[in-house]
This record gives C-alpha cells, sequence and structure tokens, in this order.
C-alpha cells in the first residue's frame, strides 16, 4: 500500500513523532521528557519495519527532547527512500508555550529551524498549519518560494478547510492535506476526503487513533470496536487505523507512540481487511460519533 507525494512514493502507515519527546499528554509544558534510547529504538524500529513516513515538527519538543534532534541522531544518515514531513506556522517558547501564528515573513526562520534540526539541505514536504486565518495566500507564497529556492521539495496544507485547499492550488501544487480525522471524529471531514482524493492529493490524518481526545491520547473504547477487533484478534486501536485506510487509496496514517510493541501493532494494521458488514457498522458509528 503506496502514495505517491509528488514524485515520492510513501507507505500509507507512516509514524507521527509528535508523541516521541514525551510521556503522557503531547505539547504539554509540563510533559516529562521520555527515555532518549527508548525514542531512538522506536525510530529505527519503524523504518526496519518498512515505514518510510515520518511526520514531525520542529514545535514538537519537551523540556529536553526535539523530535526532529531525535529522527536525525536515530537516522541520519537518512535512508535514500525515507521522506520527512514536517510543518511550520505554529511555534513554542522555549518553555513551551504557545506563539501567535508565524508571519509569511517568519516562515523562511522556520523552514531553516527544521533544515537544521533534521541536519537537512531541503526539506521532502513542508506542511502550512494554520490556524484562524482565513486566507493562506501570503503564507503559501512563502512557501513556494522556498520552493522555487529548492529549499523545499513539494508543499502540503494542515488543519485547513476546502477553500484553504483552493487558495494554495492557485499558487503552486499540493501534495498533502493533513486536518484531525478518525472513525467517529470529525466525520464532517467525509467530503473534504473525498475532494483531496478527485484531486489526487493526499489526505493525512492526525488523531486517527486519539480522536476526541487529541493530545491526551485514547481512552475508553466503543464496545462495537471492540466486538469487531476480537472478531479478527486485533486491537481496538488496529480497527481504527484498517477502517482510515478503508476510506481511499490516497489515505494515510500516521500514528505516533513511544512503546516498540505499539509501533508494531500499527504497523501491522496495514494488513488487517475488514469485511464490507463491519465497514457499514463502523460508517454508522462514524456518523453518530464515537
Amino acid at each position: 500500500m503506496t502514495w505517491r507525494l509528488g514524485d515520492l512514493t510513501v507507505n500509507r502507515i507512516g509514524f507521527g513523532a509528535m508523541r516521541l519527546p514525551q510521556v503522557g499528554a503531547a505539547l504539554s509544558p509540563n510533559a516529562r521528557p521520555r527515555d532518549r534510547e527508548q525514542a531512538i529504538e522506536v525510530l529505527r524500529t519503524a523504518v526496519e519495519l518498512g515505514v518510510n513516513h515520518i511526520d514531525t515538527a520542529a514545535f514538537y519538543f519537551s523540556a529536553t527532547r526535539s523530535a526532529n534532534e531525535l529522527i536525525n541522531s536515530a537516522l541520519s544518515p537518512y535512508p535514500d527512500d525515507l521522506v520527512i514531513v514536517t510543518k511550520v506556522g505554529p511555534s513554542r517558547t522555549p518553555q513551551g508555550e504557545w506563539l501567535p501564528l508565524a508571519t509569511p515573513p517568519q516562515l523562511r526562520g522556520q523552514v531553516e529551524e527544521n533544515l537544521r534540526q533534521l541536519g537537512r539541505d531541503h526539506l521532502d514536504v513542508v506542511n502550512l498549519r494554520i490556524s484562524g486565518l482565513d486566507d493562506v495566500s501570503e503564507h503559501f507564497e512563502q512557501l513556494a518560494a522556498l520552493q522555487q529556492e529548492g529549499v523545499i521539495r513539494h508543499l502540503g496544507l494542515s488543519n485547513v478547510r476546502p477553500h484553504h485547499l483552493d487558495q494554495a492550488q492557485r499558487i503552486a501544487p499540493v501534495v498533502c492535506v493533513q486536518n484531525s480525522f478518525g472513525l467517529g471524529h470529525h466525520p464532517e471531514q467525509d467530503d473534504f476526503l473525498g475532494v483531496c482524493g478527485e484531486r489526487n492529493i493526499a489526505f493525512v490524518p492526525f488523531f486517527a487513533l486519539a480522536g476526541a481526545n487529541k493530545e491526551a491520547g485514547t481512552s475508553a473504547e466503543d464496545d462495537e470496536v471492540t466486538e469487531i477487533a476480537a472478531r479478527h484478534d486485533a486491537s481496538p486501536a488496529q480497527v481504527r487505523l484498517a477502517w482510515t485506510l478503508a476510506r481511499g487509496p490516497h489515505v494515510l496514517v500516521i500514528p505516533g507512540t513511544g512503546d516498540p510493541e505499539h509501533l508494531r501493532q500499527n504497523i501491522a494494521a496495514g494488513e488487517l481487511r475488514l469485511t464490507p458488514e463491519e465497514l457499514t457498522r463502523l460508517d454508522a458509528l462514524h456518523l453518530n460519533g464515537v
């Protein structure tokens, strides 16, 4: 199961680095840093198991751990087929407090910070992640200029609505849209997911497992999901990932974990085939919210 981000081929199950720098809730200023060797083991195991799409950001860090630095330490020199996707727009103080969304001129500095932390001379894919921005044109033009300079290979969007995609595509090609989505989480995204498929753009859900719990992680599971999981001798998380992948060949998943066993389970979800009847039941749960 693969998809192409521009001229880059990735396996549809990737790895999200948001949870890597800390234990517990992600992006919390008070989070306990994860054991460094464990984080490095998870990254190396992911690549050994075939993951070639890692999602990260310079603002993924805890008091003593940086996702980008961990990726650099664990995987550099990077495999030729490894695609590292990062995002710009948000930023945090060294103490972990959020700063206002970057202005268009500030995006160059954020791109250069990712380059430095990752030890790269270019970035494979950069997503413009927005918050409260109705028109992305000026921001996207800045990234398109960096793409023309050869600093960025491909461009994407994160946390956006359909009209943002229209604005961006008038400026430069968009290879992926990364939005919050999962089983029972934001079913209103279904139409947008379909639009991306029609335009040959990858749709990359974040929080595909955590859903409405977001940075806090997963919580109690729905009985029907648990029952379907038991039928396949699988975990509920694997069912959620399999359902998400079944939404279309352009849908990629980037589950994150700091646990090597959970990592193996997430990757194995790519082999789980849900029956049409099970997919119908899960679709109903999705529309009702679970």
